[in-house]
């Protein structure tokens, strides 16, 4: 899908003039080379002056080399390597002593990476899992020398095929080698314990015990093998592990953690699952339609559709006027931002945006920063000036709503009517719910009578379930009668049926009133065919029952009533 153009740079096309009246055009750089999504960006001010940087986890392009970038402005203010690609980055305050500058935690791999003042500070490890007991007893054995590589790969395969627990990473990388190395990887590691690690996938932030915006705060990691863990801000120890039916990459929380808080997980699974406090696991479930690309808190009371398919979101706050709106980055390079349903702004870029953080960069309180797919760099900033207007009629009451309606004036005798609802209101209760019962009662039974009788184009009994569904083609005075007949067992055939037809024979004349029906296969529509003449010349319809009975049973098993329809070529000639 062809995007628009935007007013980025001046090899770009302008953007349409309701989005140049909001925003100013910053910075454009296509060539900045930061390949990230919108979980591994992250505003603060890390060194106390009041000067707002950028963290960027950068994936590196093809995901190699990642590497932690801090940008002040346009520029790269510093840059290290990472030992494996990051899963998320958020800044948090870890204690209340003075000067309250932010750490930053960058989760990588197995492991998260605490900074304070951009030098690292600490570094927390995932706990190891348990080995796979199958897996520990072939490398024991090829410890002994009682295996050779090629069963050890075989046997190898098989586990994890077939085990629900992953191998390990040794396991994996012998795996992957080609059989002449094998023997020498053997040899090297077959003395190494087995080590199962798992690795973070996602990781947001929780207040400890205070609402305030620079209270402490705790990190939630959500990790490969579907666990929560909430880790303590000061010693970095587990306060809290929950668990998931699936792997967790989105997370968003909500209150204290030691007053009350609600966590929301969206997993791979398209689920979307909400734990409390206290809770080992999820109290509620909300089931997608598709794969979810971010996850903000809310309640859903309606669906928006986009031209395009979402590639990332994140929230918009304007503390200045209290606004709180959804940005949604799509495939066809539009920004959209919504309010509710409402939509209030689209901003057009020359690529597709991978990434997005709105907040206070620098010294300016309301940026916008993008990241494109082939690596750009697009800083924004919202006039002070702007406003958004919702467009449209697309949220709120509708206009006829204010509309005032003729009413009219209260008769004699509807004042006389309510009046006699106020003094007999217990009984006309009564009344009504005994009339209730009774259409109930009279509703079962006959329910009841059609099933002993076989009146029903459905079969009750287990032996033979069967359906019936009968269609009448034709204008007169020859109409053809088609039974669809059908097994509904999922195993069974079904083998000695007899098809019955009761009519008035002054009426009607059939050529075959009584046939067999062969063999039923189970799930297969068979569709059985007749003729029925009529005889009247007066345009006289009538009904004819259709019976299907078991061979040497009277009962049938279930039957039809077709109404035939008037003959149309005999009141025509």
């Amino acid at each position: 899908m062809a995007a628009a153009s935007s007013s980025d740079s001046d090899a770009c096309g302008a953007e349409s003039n309701e989005a140049n009246s909001k925003w100013l055009d910053a910075h454009y750089d296509p060539m900045a080379n930061i390949h990230t999504f919108s979980a591994c960006l992250a505003l603060a001010d890390l060194h106390g002056d009041g000067e707002y940087k950028l963290v960027v986890g950068d994936l590196g392009p093809g995901g190699q080399q990642p590497r932690l970038k801090v940008l002040k402005g346009p520029l790269v203010m510093t840059e290290s390597p990472l030992p494996a690609l990051p899963a998320a980055a958020a800044t948090f305050l870890m204690e209340q002593h003075e000067p309250r500058t932010p750490a930053l935690a960058l989760a990588s791999g197995p492991c998260v990476y605490v900074y304070k003042n951009l030098r690292p500070y600490f570094k927390f490890s995932l706990p190891q899992l348990p080995p796979n007991p199958l897996e520990q007893d072939l490398w024991n054995q090829a410890k002994e020398d009682r295996i050779d590589p090629l069963t050890l790969k075989e046997m190898l395969e098989s586990i994890r095929e077939t085990a629900e627990e992953p191998l390990s990473i040794q396991s994996l990388r012998f795996l992957q080698l080609e059989l002449s190395e094998m023997e020498a990887f053997v040899n090297q590691h077959k003395s190494n314990s087995i080590k199962r690690q798992t690795v973070i996938t996602t990781m947001t932030t929780l207040k400890k015990n205070l609402a305030d915006e620079d209270a402490v705060s705790c990190l939630v990691l959500g990790t490969e093998n579907k666990e929560l863990l909430v880790l303590d801000p000061e010693a970095f120890t587990i306060l809290a592990k929950m668990s998931l039916p699936s792997v967790p990459v989105f997370l968003e929380v909500s209150g204290q953690f030691d007053v009350e808080f609600r966590l929301a997980a969206a997993c791979r699974n398209g689920n979307i699952y909400i734990l409390r406090r206290d809770s080992k696991h999820p109290k509620y479930c909300i089931e997608l339609s598709a794969q979810p690309v971010g996850l903000i808190r809310g309640k859903k009371l309606w669906t928006v559709q986009m031209p395009a398919a979402i590639l990332t979101m994140n929230l918009l706050e304007q503390h200045s006027r209290g606004l709180q709106a959804v940005m949604a980055g799509l495939a066809n390079g539009e920004v959209r931002i919504y309010r509710d349903k409402a939509l209030l702004n689209v901003i057009h870029t020359p690529d597709a945006v991978t990434s997005l953080c709105f907040g206070r960069y620098g010294r300016e309180d309301n940026t916008l920063i993008m990241t494109t797919r082939g690596g750009g760099l697009i800083i924004k900033i919202l006039k002070r000036t702007a406003v958004f207007v919702e467009g449209g009629s697309e949220v709120g009451p509708p206009p006829a709503q204010a509309m005032k309606l003729n009413v009219p004036r209260k008769t004699r005798l509807y004042v006389d009517q309510t009046l006699r609802e106020r003094e007999a209101g217990t009984a006309m209760h009564r009344a009504f719910q005994t009339d209730l019962y009774l259409l109930r009662l009279r509703a079962a039974r006959a329910y009841l009578q059609a099933l002993e009788s076989s009146l029903s184009p459905l079969s009750t009994t287990a032996r033979e379930p069967l359906k019936l569904h009968a269609v009448v083609q034709g204008l007169g005075p020859t109409f053809k009668l088609t039974l669809h007949l059908q097994n509904t067992s999922t195993t069974r055939p079904v083998l000695g049926l007899l098809v019955c037809f009761l009519y008035n024979e002054a009426l009607y004349s059939l050529p075959r009133a009584f046939f067999k029906v062969p063999l039923l296969v189970p799930g297969l529509n068979y569709p059985l065919e007749t003729f029925v003449e009529s005889l009247s010349n007066k345009g006289i319809s009538d009904i004819i029952k259709v019976l299907v009975l078991r061979e040497g049973q009277s009962a049938p098993l279930l039957s039809a009533h077709v109404n035939m329809p008037g003959s149309e070529g005999l009141a025509a000639a």
